[in-house]
C-alpha cells in the first residue's frame, strides 16, 4: 500500500521539470530552436510561451515583493478567471498574482502570468476598474504580444527567453536602469522593439472592452481608471505612476477608449463583497497596527463611509495584529451578524475561534467549512496548521496530498507538508519535499541539497530511485548553467 502523502513525491517532479528544463541550453539535448529570422510569423508555440512564463515566475516568487498571501491571491485569480473564460482563449491557463509595492502597476508575462501591485489594487474604486485592468493585461497574452517582442532574435535556450522578458517588463518601466540587464540576458533587442509594445496598447484596450462587456462589468470603467491614474500622476507631484511607464496613455489612445465605451449603454454594476473585503484586507496588512485600528474605528464611526462590512473586518484583522484579542473578538461577533456567508469571514471565524484554547469543536469546523469552500487557500493553509498543532499529522498529510495533486506549484503546501513528515520522523520524505519549495523558490542548488540529505536520510527504494533521478536532472541543469556562465 502506498503510504500517506507519497503522491506529492512524483507529481510535483512531472509539473516542474518541463521549466525546470528551460534552463539547460537545447543543444544539450541535439536540439534547436525554430529559425527566428521572421518576426511577421509566430515562431513561439503556445507550450513554449507557457515555458517562458513559468521560468520567469521562479525569479519572480524568490522575490521579497512577492506577495504570499492566500486570501488577495485567491481574490485576484477568481475574478481574472472570470475574464479568461470569456476571452478569445479561454482553454489558456492563466496564474495572477500581487506584488506588494505602493507603485501603481500591473504586467503580463508570456504564457499567462500577469502580475498586480497592492497600489494599483488600492486605487481601484470599484471591482469594474480594477477588471478593466486585468482584461487589458489578459488581451496582452492572448493575443501574444509579449511573444512577438521576444522573437525575431536567436538565443541559446528558453531560459534567455525568459530573461529577455523580465529585461523587456524592466525596460519598460526604466529604460535607462535595465539597459544593462538587457544586454546580460543576449537580448539584443532594439528600441524600436521596446516602442512596438504602443501599438499594442490600443489592441488590448479594444478587446479589453468586449471582454468587460461580455464577462458583465461596467466597459466605462476603463476610461474612468485612466482618469484616476492622471490624477494620481499630479499627486505623485510629476512622477509618473509605474502602469503609465509600462502602459503608454497618449492623448489619442484615451480618445479612442472614450469613443469605444460612449457606444455601449451604461449598467450600474455592483462590486462583489470580495472587493470590498481584499481592500480592507491590503489596508490591515499594510499600516501599522495601531494606525489600521484607528483608520477602521474612523470609518465604522460617525462619520461612516466605504463598505460597513468590509470595514469591520479589517477592525478585526487589525485588532488581531494589536494584540487586542478580547476585542477582536467581540467585533467579529459584529461582523458576523452582518455578513453573509463568505470563506474569507469563515477563515476568519477560524482564526478567532482558535483563540479559545478550549474550544473542542474547532476542527469540526474546519471540516465542515472545507467542504463548503474546498479550494480555499487560506482556510486549507489554517486547517493544516491546526492539524500539526494537535498532532494530527496522518490526517494533516493526507489533506496536503490532496492539495498538491490539484496544485504541485504552490511551495507553501511542500513547507507545510515537510513539518508533518518531520513530526513523523520520516525525514527522507521531509527532505525531499523541501527540494519542491526550494525549487518553486528559484533556488535550484536548494533543492539539489536537500536531495542530497534526503538520500542520507533514508533507505526506501522506491524513494531513493525518484531521488537519484531528481538529483541527476538537477545536476545536469546546474551544470548546464555553469557551462553557459
Amino acid at each position: 500500500m502506498e503510504p500517506v502523502g507519497a503522491g506529492a513525491i512524483i507529481t510535483p517532479m512531472k509539473k516542474l521539470l518541463p521549466a525546470l528544463l528551460l534552463l539547460i541550453p537545447f543543444n544539450l539535448y541535439g536540439e534547436g530552436l525554430p529559425d527566428l529570422g521572421d518576426e511577421s510569423q509566430t515562431i513561439i508555440s503556445p507550450q513554449m510561451e507557457r515555458q517562458i512564463g513559468e521560468q520567469s515566475m521562479f525569479q519572480i516568487r524568490a522575490s521579497a515583493q512577492y506577495l504570499n498571501d492566500p486570501e488577495v491571491t485567491d481574490y485576484l485569480n477568481r475574478l481574472g478567471n472570470r475574464l479568461v473564460s470569456n476571452s478569445t482563449e479561454p482553454s489558456q491557463p492563466f496564474e495572477f498574482f500581487v506584488i506588494d509595492d505602493t507603485a501603481i502597476n500591473a504586467f503580463a508575462m508570456p504564457g499567462g502570468f500577469i502580475g498586480v501591485n497592492t497600489g494599483l489594487i488600492m486605487l481601484s474604486q470599484n471591482e469594474s476598474e480594477l477588471a478593466s485592468v486585468l482584461s487589458h493585461e489578459i488581451s496582452h497574452v492572448t493575443q501574444h504580444h509579449l511573444a512577438r517582442m521576444i522573437s525575431g532574435r536567436k538565443y541559446d535556450s528558453l531560459a534567455a527567453m525568459a530573461a529577455v522578458a523580465v529585461a523587456i517588463l524592466a525596460a519598460r518601466d526604466n529604460p535607462q536602469a535595465a539597459q544593462a540587464g538587457i544586454v546580460g540576458a543576449q537580448g539584443g533587442l532594439m528600441q524600436r522593439q521596446l516602442d512596438f509594445t504602443r501599438e499594442h496598447e490600443k489592441e488590448a484596450d479594444r478587446i479589453g472592452i468586449d471582454l468587460l462587456q461580455q464577462s458583465g462589468f461596467d466597459p466605462h470603467a476603463m476610461p474612468s481608471f485612466f482618469e484616476r491614474l492622471q490624477k494620481a500622476t499630479q499627486l505623485l507631484e510629476g512622477d509618473t505612476p509605474s502602469y503609465l511607464r509600462t502602459h503608454p496613455l497618449t492623448t489619442e489612445r484615451v480618445a479612442d477608449v472614450g469613443n469605444r465605451v460612449q457606444q455601449i449603454p451604461f449598467k450600474l454594476v455592483a462590486d462583489s463583497l470580495d472587493f470590498h473585503l481584499m481592500r480592507a484586507r491590503l489596508n490591515a496588512l499594510q499600516k501599522s497596527p495601531r494606525d489600521a485600528v484607528n483608520y477602521f474605528q474612523s470609518a465604522l464611526g460617525t462619520q461612516r463611509f466605504g463598505n460597513q462590512i468590509s470595514q469591520r473586518y479589517g477592525l478585526v484583522l487589525a485588532l488581531l495584529r494589536d494584540r487586542q484579542e478580547a476585542r477582536a473578538t467581540q467585533e467579529f461577533d459584529k461582523l458576523r451578524k452582518q455578513a453573509p456567508h463568505n470563506a474569507t469571514i469563515e477563515t476568519l471565524a477560524g482564526r478567532i475561534r482558535q483563540l479559545d484554547e478550549h474550544d473542542n469543536g474547532v476542527l469540526d469546523f474546519y471540516r465542515t467549512t472545507l467542504k463548503q469552500f474546498p479550494s480555499h487557500r487560506a482556510l486549507i493553509y489554517d486547517y493544516s496548521v491546526l492539524l500539526l498543532q494537535k498532532q494530527h499529522y496522518s490526517e494533516a498529510l493526507t489533506l496536503l496530498d490532496e492539495q498538491i495533486n490539484r496544485d504541485g506549484n504552490d511551495a507553501t503546501l511542500y513547507e507545510l507538508q515537510a513539518r508533518a513528515y518531520t513530526a513523523l520522523g520520516r525525514h527522507q520524505e521531509a527532505h525531499h519535499v523541501l527540494s519542491y519549495y526550494q525549487i518553486l523558490h528559484g533556488n535550484l542548488r536548494g533543492a539539489i541539497e536537500q536531495l542530497e540529505l534526503a538520500k542520507l536520510a533514508g533507505n526506501d527504494y522506491y524513494q531513493l530511485s525518484t531521488i537519484e533521478t531528481e538529483l541527476r536532472q538537477y545536476r545536469e541543469i546546474l551544470e548546464a548553467q555553469r557551462k553557459r556562465k
